[in-house]
């Protein structure tokens, strides 16, 4: 699509593998704090209901219902008492711990590299990212995706989430580019792709669950390298 000159990406759950780093931190940290002991006696539902649980929280976060402090103190309680705990036996450096190592996973999503390497030789490749600035900062330098981006916009530094039409002002212009040249591509339908789209510039879905596609979303790909196709 030469009618693009800038692709603007979100970073987790469309780059980064936010799930499956999680659940590799998770299984290291069920061990490490033996939860089984505690009563939690599947490490998979413990991961599948801290999931759901932090899925949730983030959407609300997204909209700027809730904060980054209460996002933290809340998705790995929940968890613990929804799956019968007592709060008083809850590991209270459980989300410390987290926080530290899974931002150190190095895990992408099939195709990620190759993907963007071919589409920096085409286009001026950005990231904007609504994740906190540690880790995401952890996370672009480990995985060594800084060397595709021209610009990197974090909402936790500019004080503003997507989908607020003002996070991507300030990236465009951060970006020196134009509404109609610049493309979004992202896995949330509502922080990327109606983000985008109320703001006045094109956007991809990126669905690698194959969930149903919204009548309003034009556009989606089940994986990178179909990037490699169509741009």
């Amino acid at each position: 699509m030469k009618k693009y000159r800038h692709l603007f990406f979100d970073l987790d759950h469309t780059i980064w593998d936010f799930d499956k780093n999680a659940e590799e931190t998770l299984h290291e940290l069920y061990g490490r704090y033996a939860l089984g002991e505690l009563g939690l006696r599947s490490a998979d539902i413990f991961i599948e209901t801290y999931t759901r649980n932090n899925h949730a929280l983030w959407a609300e976060y997204h909209l700027g219902k809730i904060t980054k402090d209460y996002l933290r103190e809340t998705r790995f309680s929940r968890t613990f008492i929804e799956l019968g705990l007592s709060p008083e036996v809850i590991p209270v450096a459980f989300e410390d711990d987290y926080v530290r190592i899974c931002p150190t996973k190095t895990n992408l999503f099939p195709d990620a590299h190759e993907t963007l390497t071919y589409l920096q030789g085409k286009y001026v490749l950005h990231l904007i990212s609504n994740g906190f600035k540690e880790s995401t900062e952890l996370k672009i330098a480990n995985t060594g995706l800084a060397a595709y981006f021209q610009s990197i916009t974090i909402s936790e530094i500019v004080g503003i989430n997507k989908p607020d039409p003002a996070i991507f002002e300030f990236a465009l212009g951060r970006a020196e580019a134009q509404k109609h040249k610049s493309l979004m591509i992202g896995d949330s339908l509502e922080a990327d792709i109606r983000g985008a789209q109320d703001f006045g510039i094109d956007a991809i879905y990126f669905n690698p669950a194959n969930k149903e596609k919204p009548a309003d979303v034009s556009r989606q790909i089940h994986s990178l390298c179909e990037l490699m196709d169509i741009l």
